[in-house]
């Protein structure tokens, strides 16, 4: 059952809100326990300098946020921005156990509309964020915006896998996964929104595509789990 198309958005924020406390936890089973792999090899090809300005768009409980501070450094500047509150705490949260408030700012907004500056960063990452927000084009225009010329954007999402078997075991998956949430402790309907959202986004070859039309060049694509996931790195045009 999906959500209602009143308020969209509420609605979505509010969902996260349900699902803060166990988001972690359920990314890890949405990504068949290789989310934290997923995200070491995303760092390998992201090329992030000391002294770097990074944003981390959709950062959720903020690990991707966390990993960019420790490559950026004391000398860099690093924003986490999320739209949901409750994500934005737990966030907060793991900064301040890490002691690392001087070095990450986290900001409530839209990743539609991003409250800054054109050409401010010189990376812009997005991780598990991509597949559920209303206008990914939108996002990417904002992306391109913001980066510096020459600056770089990775996305590390769920994908869509080519190989007719893999696909075959990933739909069959994906229809026990709001049973499996529910298992943990979360809502069968909010799951299930998690669940269409990640088997509908769409597939790698199209979001390289989607990256250049937002004026992105020398786009990667690489896929994980037999295309279940992908990473994409792209560069502003100079």
């Amino acid at each position: 059952m999906p959500l209602t198309n009143q308020h969209p958005e509420e609605e979505v924020n509010q969902l996260f809100s349900r699902v803060a406390g166990k988001y972690d936890l359920m990314n890890n089973v949405i990504s068949l326990g290789t989310q934290r792999a997923w995200r070491r090899v995303f760092f390998t090809q992201l090329d992030v300098a000391g002294g770097a300005d990074c944003l981390d768009l959709c950062c959720g409980t903020g690990d991707l946020t966390i990993e960019l501070a420790k490559r950026a450094g004391r000398t860099g500047r690093v924003i986490g921005l999320d739209f949901n509150q409750a994500m934005l705490d737990l966030a907060e949260k793991k900064v301040r156990d890490l002691d690392l408030q001087k070095d990450i700012e986290l900001v409530q907004a839209d990743a539609m509309h991003l409250p800054f500056d054109d050409n401010s960063f010189d990376v812009v990452t997005i991780g598990f964020g991509l597949r559920n927000v209303p206008d990914a084009n939108q996002v990417l225009a904002e992306v391109t915006r913001v980066l510096k010329p020459g600056g770089v954007f990775g996305c590390l999402e769920m994908s869509q896998p080519n190989n007719p078997l893999v696909r075959v075991g990933w739909k069959g998956y994906f229809k026990l996964f709001p049973l499996m949430a529910k298992v943990f402790g979360g809502n069968y309907r909010d799951y299930r929104y998690l669940q269409q959202t990640s088997r509908a986004f769409v597939s790698a070859e199209k979001l390289k595509q989607m990256m250049e039309e937002a004026g992105m060049s020398s786009v990667t694509v690489t896929k994980l789990n037999f295309g279940a996931g992908a990473i994409h790195i792209g560069q502003k045009k100079r």
